[in-house]
C-alpha cells in the first residue's frame, strides 16, 4: 500500500519515523502547512492509506467533507503519539484499514482498535468476500442490509449457478434463488430482495458486415441481453476474427463499453467444435463461424473451457453469441 504519515508534535514526529521503517512504500509528509490543508491535499494524491498521529477529533473534522465513497476513499488510521493504539478510522474493509491497523500494531507493539461489526463478531465481511472473488456490488444499500443480517443472525444464504470450492462457515448454500440473501449470477433478477453480486464472466463473440456502425452493435447487444435477462455489466470482453481488427464501428463500440476485443485467426476459430457453421462466412473469412467460436475461445480459463449459453443471433449487419467462463467461488 502507498502510505503517508503525518504528525503534529515532537513525540508524534518521532513515532512517524518508526512507522515509516515498519511499512513498505511509506513516506512522511513534513510540510509546515495547516493540518486540515495537508490532509485535503493528500486526499487527492491517490495514497492508499493516510496515517495521522494526533487526536482523533482533529482527524474527524479534517476528513468530514472529504469522505465520498468507501470503495474509493483511502483508509485512515489514527495513532496517539505514544504509539499505544492504532485506530482504523475509515475504509477498514475495502480500503484495507483494518488489516493495516493490525499489521502496524503488531510491529510497533500497540493495540489495534477495530470497530466494524463483522470483525468484532468474527463474521465474514461481505464486501471483502465479494472483492476476493472478483464480484461486483451494484446495490450498496442491499450490501449493508445483508451484512447487518449476517452480524445479527450469524448466518446468510447464498445461491449461485457457478461452482463453489469452499464457502465461509457462516454461509449456507441454497438451491432456490427466491430464498437466498445473496445471489451470485450473470442474470437479471428484477424485483428480488437479494443482494445480487455479478462476476465478470461473459464473453461476447461478434461478427459483422464491413462498415457496420457502433450503434448497430449497441442495438443488437442490448436487445439480446434484454431477451435473455443477462446483465450487460457482466461482460468481461468481446471477441471476433482478426480480419475485423480495423473494423472502426466495432472498435468504437468496445471502447465505449471500456472493454477489450480479443481477435483470433481463422485457424484458431476452426479448432472449436460444436459451433454453428456458415458457408457464406467460410467463403468470406475461411472460418466456419466467427461469433460462437470467438466467444468460446475468449471464455477459456485455467478452470477449463467456457460454455456457449447463447448461440449466434443475426441482425442485418451484426451477429452476436455469448459464452460463459468457468469461475469458482472460495471462502
Amino acid at each position: 500500500m502507498k502510505t503517508v504519515v503525518i504528525a503534529l508534535t515532537a513525540g508524534g514526529k518521532k513515532l512517524a519515523e518508526q512507522v515509516k521503517t515498519q511499512l513498505p512504500d511509506c513516506c512522511i509528509d513534513s510540510r509546515k502547512i495547516p493540518v486540515f490543508e495537508k490532509i485535503e491535499d493528500l486526499w487527492g494524491q491517490r495514497f492508499d492509506a493516510i496515517i495521522c498521529i494526533m487526536a482523533t477529533g482533529i482527524v474527524v473534522r479534517a476528513i468530514g467533507k472529504l469522505c465520498f465513497d468507501k470503495t474509493k476513499d483511502p483508509c485512515v488510521l489514527v495513532l496517539d503519539e505514544k504509539g499505544q493504539f492504532v485506530i482504523s478510522l475509515l475504509s477498514g474493509h475495502l480500503g484495507g484499514g483494518n488489516t493495516l491497523s493490525q499489521t502496524l500494531a503488531d510491529r510497533i507493539g500497540a493495540q489495534a482498535v477495530i470497530t466494524t461489526a463483522s470483525d468484532v463478531n468474527g463474521h465474514t465481511a461481505l464486501d471483502l468476500w465479494a472483492k476476493k472473488n472478483s464480484l461486483v456490488v451494484d446495490n450498496k444499500k442491499k450490501l449493508t442490509e445483508k451484512s447487518a443480517k449476517l452480524v445479527n443472525t450469524g448466518k446468510i444464504q447464498i445461491f449461485t449457478e457457478f461452482g463453489i470450492d469452499t464457502v465461509p462457515e457462516d454461509f449456507t448454500v441454497v438451491k432456490n434463488h427466491e430464498v437466498a440473501d445473496i445471489i451470485v449470477s450473470d442474470y437479471v433478477f428484477s424485483g428480488s430482495d437479494s443482494l445480487v453480486l455479478r462476476p465478470c464472466s461473459l464473453t461476447v463473440g461478434l461478427g459483422c458486415n464491413r462498415g457496420t456502425k457502433k450503434e448497430d452493435f449497441e442495438r443488437a447487444l442490448s436487445e439480446l441481453f434484454s431477451d435473455k435477462a443477462l446483465q450487460l455489466k457482466s461482460i468481461c470482453s468481446f471477441a471476433s476474427i482478426d480480419l475485423k481488427e480495423d473494423e472502426q464501428g466495432m472498435l468504437e463500440f468496445a471502447a465505449n463499453k471500456e472493454l477489450k476485443i480479443k481477435f483470433y485467426t481463422k485457424e484458431q476459430l476452426n479448432t472449436v467444435d460444436d459451433v454453428s457453421s456458415s458457408a457464406v462466412v467460410f467463403a468470406a473469412t475461411g472460418a466456419k463461424g466467427v461469433a460462437e467460436p470467438a466467444a468460446l475461445l475468449a471464455a477459456q480459463t485455467t478452470f477449463g473451457s467456457g460454455t456457449l449459453i447463447v448461440r449466434k443471433r443475426k441482425w442485418k449487419d451484426v451477429t452476436v453469441a455469448v459464452a460463459l467462463k468457468q469461475i469458482r467461488l472460495v471462502a
